[in-house]
């Protein structure tokens, strides 16, 4: 089956954001699950992965991914490497056929491009990750390797819609404790349920960085299991695992 890569107009770089559709994956996983850190088997993984590799025409070993733990860490890579063991959520380069992969089901993947310098990024946004600051990281370690901020654009991929995400009082505690202006990313919910709002959260931690333009593509991974991997929807449907998105960028 052939894959399914959605894309923005406001990236220069190449890049994709794909979805599950196509891929050896099967089972549970059916489809383009790129998630070495699944329990779907190895090969078909790799041949998944490939299979991204080849659409975004780098080598296989230039397609980057690291070991991610919802930090606001940023790996700057200057050469393709075995970066899996590395614990970060983000990486930026300005080195030609390195290809940055994020992998998400539901956290929300942001691809970044300076066009000008020719430098790039991507993050793995969750909410502790947001609130945590790894898309300032980001285009903080992207200006390390040159770019202007701006001159970036960052774009944030298919992601839990608020609709989709609710939280409990705890979890809305802790963001109006760090500004109490975060509580419009909230809705009331059914009891002392909440909605939170993860894209426009992302926007607004991009927004206020400075850069040239945000946005999101529009995309809730929770709402449409024929094309995404959600882990709240696998754990509201008591499935043992989960999938995982690919959304990669390169130069």
């Amino acid at each position: 089956m052939t894959l399914e890569i959605l894309t923005s107009d406001d990236l220069t770089a190449r890049h994709g954001f794909f979805t599950r559709k196509g891929g050896a994956s099967t089972g549970i996983y059916q489809g383009l699950n790129c998630g070495l850190g699944s329990n779907d088997a190895r090969e078909a993984v790799l041949a998944n992965r490939a299979n991204v590799a080849n659409a975004l025409q780098v080598d296989h070993d230039a397609l980057q991914s690291v070991h991610q733990i919802h930090s606001a860490n940023v790996v700057t890579l200057t050469s393709p490497a075995d970066r899996n063991a590395i614990k970060a959520d983000a990486m930026v380069t300005a080195t030609k056929g390195i290809a940055l992969g994020i992998l998400t089901a539901d956290c929300a993947p942001i691809l970044f491009s300076d066009p000008v310098t020719g430098v790039i990024g991507a993050a793995h946004s969750g909410w502790k990750g947001a609130i945590g600051g790894v898309a300032h990281a980001t285009i903080t370690a992207m200006e390390a390797l040159g770019a202007k901020r701006g001159n970036i654009t960052a774009v944030v991929g298919p992601t839990i819609s608020q609709r989709a995400y609710e939280v409990g009082p705890e979890f809305f505690e802790d963001f109006i404790a760090h500004d109490m202006e975060y509580a419009r990313f909230f809705a009331q919910g059914v009891g002392d349920r909440m909605q939170f709002d993860l894209p426009s959260f992302c926007l607004h931690q991009l927004r206020e960085t400075g850069i040239a333009r945000a946005s999101w593509t529009g995309h809730c991974t929770y709402s449409d299991p024929d094309r995404f991997y959600s882990y709240r929807r696998t754990c509201h449907a008591k499935q043992s695992d989960y999938g995982r998105l690919i959304s990669v960028i390169r130069l």
